[in-house]
């Protein structure tokens, strides 16, 4: 007897059933290719020149993302390899804030542009010793995107699946945190409750969203514009839930044995640091272009117009670390229960920087009494 053949799914199910078939794929894929795993070595650009200082080579971690441009100008446009005169300065970029703190415990990195969870965890785990947060770079630049045929306003995020970065990242915990206060009930390590956290790399995440396989991301730039660009719409910028709209984004961190050994090298890269923020500040349009052209060079490719245009000015460059805002997104993640009581004592060590700003005539930065005494 011939079997019976199966009805097949209509038009809308088959969509569904593809859409969630995307998602696992995806995620196989970001697995297989080492997320966050590997640093890629870059040389530096600018020539040394001048004496050195108590080191022959420094080495400078961070992303290739918007949020840290401090780092795409600094290096770009030479400001760190100038206050290092004869110094090199050799730099890697990192995928994930884990695997750029793997790389200062084990010694090959010595600073980093680094988001305020991975910082937290880091130093933590290592009993409070292993780094130490030395300034600020920026503020700013995440947001809520959604798709505006499933998400028409802040309360419809209920029932949705919204992705974030990585399962305790900083801005996973940013959502989990607004959820909560939204009145929702969400599990932090299965992500599963009245809202359902996807977390998706943001390499992978506009397939993922032009699959349908979430309706929206809770996310820094410039994965937000990219969705933008994708047909998302903007629903919330996380500074309108911080006071002055300023909370940490990326920090610049150090690893303590250096500190101890090379504060000179230390405060260099921090006057780099310094000017490359002041030069954003004073040529936004050239700075744009010079954060978008080190991006290419990493990446291979720039970012579209339409999407560095977008994700830009969400970014606030500044040198103060915001150190009241890391205690607060530490109380967040302790909340959502990621993190147990965290050690924060000892986290900040402000006097490179307040040095620095001190020889500008500058008035210094606080540590919201987290500071080494």
């Amino acid at each position: 007897m011939p079997a019976t053949p199966r009805p097949r799914p209509a038009p809308r199910a088959r969509r569904t059933l593809a859409a969630a078939a995307v998602l696992p794929l995806l995620l196989m894929a970001l697995v297989s290719c080492g997320y966050g795993s590997q640093a890629v070595e870059n040389r530096a650009k600018v020539v040394p020149e001048g004496p050195k200082l108590s080191v022959d080579t420094v080495r400078v971690g961070y992303f290739a993302n918007l949020t840290h441009g401090t780092a795409l100008v600094g290096e770009r446009e030479g400001f760190f390899q100038k206050e290092l005169r004869g110094t090199r300065l050799r730099t890697a970029t990192f995928n994930a804030g884990p695997s750029a703190v793997e790389a200062l415990n084990a010694g090959s990195v010595d600073i980093a542009y680094l988001g305020p969870s991975p910082a937290i965890n880091g130093y933590s785990r290592s009993g409070g010793k292993n780094l130490r947060i030395v300034g600020g770079a920026a503020s700013g630049g995440v947001r809520l995107v959604v798709n505006p045929d499933r998400v028409k306003d802040l309360a419809d995020v209920k029932g949705k699946r919204i992705a974030t970065p990585q399962l305790g990242n900083t801005q996973d915990v940013a959502f989990l945190h607004w959820a909560a206060e939204q009145g929702w009930k969400v599990d932090p390590q299965s992500g599963q409750g009245d809202v359902s956290v996807v977390r998706v790399d943001n390499k992978i995440l506009p397939d993922a969203y032009r699959s349908g396989s979430v309706d929206g991301a809770w996310v820094p730039e410039p994965t937000a514009s990219k969705l933008i660009a994708e047909g998302a719409k903007p629903l919330l910028d996380e500074a309108r839930l911080w006071p002055g709209g300023r909370f940490v984004i990326t920090n610049v961190v150090v690893a303590q044995p250096f500190l101890e050994r090379h504060p000179d090298v230390v405060e260099a890269v921090l006057r780099g640091s310094l000017k490359a923020n002041a030069w954003i500040a004073a040529h936004p349009r050239e700075a744009k272009a010079a954060a978008n052209a080190q991006m290419e060079a990493l990446t291979g490719k720039a970012l579209p117009a339409e999407v560095i245009d977008s994700a830009w000015p969400t970014i606030r460059f500044l040198d103060d670390p915001l150190a009241g805002t890391l205690r607060e997104q530490a109380r967040h993640a302790e909340a959502a229960g990621l993190l147990e009581k965290p050690l924060l004592d000892g986290i900040y060590d402000v006097r490179p920087l307040n040095r620095v700003l001190a020889a500008e005539g500058r008035a210094p930065v606080a540590d919201a009494g987290l500071g080494v005494r």
